[in-house]
């Protein structure tokens, strides 16, 4: 599956003053990624803050980002929860049409054993031929998916055909890269350590800074793959500082303020998220100006 490797982007979801879904705004921001060196779009994830989106609202946004992408790069369908029927359910009753993978997340909230998340991604692989990319994200949902779990699936079922890693583990990140088959794909979901991740023999990665500099941070995914390594950790410092930045008050309100500043969209969130605030957004800003002025 050659098509997600580089760099994937989880799309925001961007609103209106009135926190109305801005269908204006979102098709900028995907021209934005097509015109500027992403490989393919993540449509509805965490960053997309899915979670507060309406069955409709969900529906308009996969309609929206399929309608301007129009073909260009490839789309990943983000489709998890914590009720495995409901993931099937949705699987086997949702239009698909006009995406590649899917990104399903594993179970949040009900801290399932190891045994638990394989049945669950065991029933989900089985509900659909499409590929799936397992995501592992221990931060939000509080039980770590290791690594003979994940290769475990990545044997049993042809359609698992990698992993979005964000436990933030580098280690475990090499496990899995050392233990799954050499076909299956290691994605950083951690914009911070996807350089030594690319480094290691990982597949690229699903970002969010990578959607607000996209230029740069694709750039430096590509240099990783063609083992440049120098020129690669160059853009990574470059870059480094706006990483934590857009991260320090949560995911998406930092890279909101960085599409705002880019005149794409508001800064808006939805509760119980809210906007950064006036501090960071200063920073966040001061540090675009210096990247235009060097």
């Amino acid at each position: 599956m050659q098509k997600f490797v580089g760099t994937g982007v989880a799309l925001v979801t961007p609103f209106t003053p009135e926190s109305e879904v801005d269908e204006i705004a979102l098709r900028k921001i995907v021209r934005f990624q097509i015109e500027n060196g992403i490989d393919y779009l993540v449509v509805l994830g965490t960053t997309a803050e899915s979670a507060t989106l309406t069955s409709e609202e969900k529906e308009r946004v996969k309609q929206i980002v399929i309608d301007e992408n129009n073909g260009e790069l490839p789309l990943v369908l983000g489709v998890g929860g914590n009720s495995t029927q409901q993931v099937v359910d949705q699987l086997q009753n949702d239009n698909l049409t006009g995406f590649d993978a899917l990104l399903s997340v594993s179970p949040f909230y009900n801290k399932p054993t190891q045994e638990g998340i394989y049945q669950h991604f065991k029933q989900v692989a089985q509900a659909t031929k499409m590929p799936i990319i397992l995501y592992n994200v221990p931060g939000r949902t509080a039980s770590n998916m290791l690594p003979h779990t994940v290769a475990r699936l990545a044997s049993d079922f042809e359609n698992i055909i990698g992993i979005k890693e964000a436990a933030g583990d580098l280690v475990q990140a090499m496990q899995l890269i050392d233990n799954c088959p050499k076909d299956f794909l290691v994605i950083s979901g951690d914009d911070m350590i996807t350089l030594p991740m690319v480094l290691a023999g990982g597949a690229g990665v699903i970002s969010v800074i990578g959607e607000g500099f996209p230029e740069d941070f694709s750039r430096m995914v590509a240099l990783g793959l063609d083992r440049k390594v120098d020129e690669a950790y160059e853009l990574h410092y470059k870059l480094a500082p706006a990483i934590d930045m857009i991260f320090e008050e949560g995911n998406p309100a930092g890279i909101k303020v960085v599409f705002q500043k880019l005149g794409l969209s508001t800064a808006v969130v939805r509760l119980p998220l809210v906007e950064a605030s006036a501090n960071l957004k200063y920073r966040i800003h001061e540090f675009m100006d210096s990247l235009a002025n060097a």
